[in-house]
Formats: C-alpha cells, structure tokens, sequence
C-alpha cells in the first residue's frame, strides 16, 4: 500500500478543471453529429435518394473522423514531445472548436449541392484528427502536472469528464428535438448544438491560456534531453514491447464504453421493448455513475497502483455486465439498479490511463500512447459494435460470455506485462 501525500494543490484542481472541462467540451462536439445523423441525412444529401442510402452517407461521414484519429493524433503528439504539451493542448481545442462551429453554418444540399456533404467531410477529418490529439495528450499533461500520489485520482476525474460529454451531446440534442417540431429541427434548430458546441470550444480555449507548461517537459528542455530523432522513430526501435500492452489496455477500455454506452441501450429498445424515452434515462443514469465509478478508481490507482486495480476492475466489468445479463429482461427499476452497478465497475476507463502513461519515457510519452491509443481505439471502436450486436442477435452469445472475455484480456495483460519497466 502506497502512502499517500496530504492533498492535491489549487493549481492541480485548476489543472485538472480546464483538462476536465476542455476534454468533455471536445468529446460534445465530436459525438453530437451520431445524435443528429438522421437530420443531418436529410438536409446534406438529396431528398430523392433513399432515406436508408442517406443515412448510410452521413454516417460514413461521421465514421470518417475515427479514421482520422491516428494520423492527426500522431502529428499533434510529435510536435507535443518536441516543442510542449501545452502549445498542443490548446491546438486541439482550436482545431476541434472551428469545424463544429463551420458545420453549424454550413450551407445545406438545397443551397450548394454536393458541395454541403463535401464541406461537411473535410470539417469531420479535422475534427478527427483533433480528438486523437487530445485525449492522449490530457491524459499526459494532467499526469505530469500533477504529484505521483494523486495521479490515479487526477487521471479518474479527466477520463469522468470526457465520459460526460457524451451525455451532455444526448442531453441537449433531446432537449432541442422535444422543444422544436420536426420541420423546425429540419429546417434550422440542428444547427444550434454545432454553434454553441463551436462557441463554448472557444471559451475553452481562452481559458487554458491559464494552464502552465508541464513541469517534466520543462525539465527535459533544461536537460537537453528531448528526443533527437523523430519521436515516432524512438517508438518503433526502443519500445516496441510497450505497444503489446498498450493496446490490449485499449481493447478493455474501448470494450467497456462499447457494451455499457452504445450496445446496451440497442439492446434495450430492440430485444427488450423498452421505450425511447425509458432507456434514454437509464442509460443516462448508467453512464453518471460510470462518471463516479471513474473518480472512485482513480483513488483506488493512488492507494493499491495502477497495475492492480486495472486488473481488479477488468474482472469487475465482467461481473457487473454479467449482472446486467441476468436481469435484462426484468423491470425497469432492476434493470436501472444493474446498470448502476455496472457503471461503477466500468472505472476500468480511468485505470487505463494511469497504467498507460507509465508505459513510455517521458522524451516520447505523447507518441507512444497516441501512436498504440488511436490505431487500437478505431479498430475496436469501428468493429466492436458490430461483433457484439451480432453475436448477440444471431449466435445467441450473451453479453456476460463477451465480458469475461474483455476481463480475461485484462488479466492477461496484467500478468504478462505487470513488470515492464515504468518511467515516471
């Protein structure tokens, strides 16, 4: 058991506050195009297409920001471990800010023709390529700003923060479809999320201009001893055996938002008849304590590590989704008290990163976790929703069998890889 420093000082919590809030202010604007996809089909492809082809086209253009993820994340990464984490940082928040306010502005097919989805293309590459700069950049800034002591509990109230702006997206976009008519959302009202989105990125922005260097990039400035080849290079010759864990570390939190956020709520509604409005709120309430399950972790990292707790909390996954499971086809009330629980045990997301940052040297940290981060995190994200709809629909697999899976991942990792070298 590790002692523990007193407490976190008012420049940590300002730290962690404008990770927090610039993180899940850039999550919202990312995911709020999935919540209005069926709008945006309509009024950015031609009205004589098929309703089914509209939706394939707009949600093509909304998976295309998951393949922009680790290029951009690559490039943001190698300029962060050369020239500072903290001129990056604002950087994605720029670069994620003015294409979600360009898309609310944006003329539509009635206007200008192709050119509407085109434009609307390029602004979801750039966004892309922003949010895979951003998280593994967070996770490395509010790490080396903060004492080794509270970092578990600084790196659980990032990751909670970033988990937030997806509830905070479906929040506001079934606020506008209740309080606008159909013909409104359609004509205008859709646009209101991306410029408000766009509007508060920018005041994120001018906020983290209070945000100092980071106190380790500093001291490798003052040392000389930034890396002389290009980060990526270092990656690929020196630490290599880093990428193994890194991405089965991935595969389980990617898994773990997969199940609790995206399939349990189709599940739901198509295998269990529950309502719209119904599963909007459980799944709510489920991802809230997934927020706190994030913050609970996080001050378990600081007292038993990092490397411990991953593994506890990869079998703990398995258990609550294995609950859920068994009660699904009960009442709302005990399906609700399940996905509670379950949210509590998905903390597995906020161990994660505080078992990743230790996994590569500080000269090349940012690389080597947007490199492994990005590349894992869209093959999982574009495949595992599929799987694991599949499988439960048509090979009668239960959700449980495919947790204890993601669970024995998790321990495998941890036994394998538990001593690999950690750098501070």
């Amino acid at each position: 058991m590790t002692a523990i420093a007193p407490t976190l000082t008012r420049q940590d919590y300002k730290v962690i506050s404008l990770s927090l809030l610039g993180g899940a202010l850039e999550v919202f604007d990312f995911i709020i195009f999935v919540f209005l996809s069926t709008t945006i089909a309509n009024v950015f492809f031609p009205a004589d297409t098929p309703e089914w082809i509209r939706l394939l086209e707009s949600m093509t253009i909304f998976s295309v920001g998951y393949l922009a993820r680790p290029l951009g994340g690559l490039l943001i990464a190698h300029f962060a471990d050369r020239y500072g984490r903290k001129h990056m940082f604002n950087f994605t928040v720029l670069f994620m800010a003015m294409p979600c306010l360009a898309m609310g502005l944006l003329p539509v097919y009635a206007q200008i023709g192709y050119w509407a989805p085109l434009l609307l293309l390029v602004a979801r590459i750039i966004q892309g390529a922003a949010l895979g700069g951003e998280v593994p950049n967070a996770w490395v800034f509010v790490a080396e700003h903060t004492p080794t002591e509270h970092r578990g509990f600084a790196l659980g109230l990032l990751q909670a923060g970033l988990t937030f702006g997806y509830m905070l997206a479906a929040l506001t976009v079934t606020f506008i479809s209740s309080y606008f008519t159909a013909d409104e959302l359609n004509a205008w009202a859709w646009r209101i999320p991306f410029i408000v989105g766009g509007l508060l990125g920018f005041i994120s922005l001018w906020l983290r201009r209070w945000l100092q260097e980071t106190p380790v990039f500093i001291a490798l400035q003052k040392e000389k001893s930034l890396s002389e080849r290009l980060p990526l290079m270092d990656i690929l010759r020196k630490h290599r055996r880093a990428a193994i864990p890194a991405s089965l570390l991935t595969a389980v939190l990617t898994s773990a938002v997969i199940i609790a956020v995206v399939a349990l709520p189709i599940i739901l509604q198509k295998s269990w008849q529950f309502d719209a409005a119904t599963t909007f709120k459980v799944s709510c309430l489920g991802i809230l304590m997934l927020n706190i399950g994030c913050i609970i972790a996080g001050r378990l990292v600081d007292r038993f590590g990092a490397w411990n707790i991953f593994a506890v909390y990869s079998v703990m996954l398995a258990i609550g989704v294995t609950v859920m499971t068994l009660f699904l086809g009960s009442n709302v009330k005990t399906v609700l008290g399940c996905y509670l629980f379950l949210g509590l045990c998905c903390g597995v997301i906020a161990a994660v990163p505080a078992v990743m940052v230790q996994l590569f040297p500080p000269q090349v940290k940012v690389t080597g976790i947007s490199l492994i981060y990005n590349l894992a995190y869209s093959l999982c994200s574009s495949t595992l929703p599929l799987i694991v709809l599949a499988l439960y629909r048509y090979a009668h697999w239960t959700l449980a069998g495919m947790a204890w899976l993601v669970a024995a991942v998790g321990v495998m990792t941890f036994v394998f890889y538990r001593k690999i070298s950690v750098y501070r």
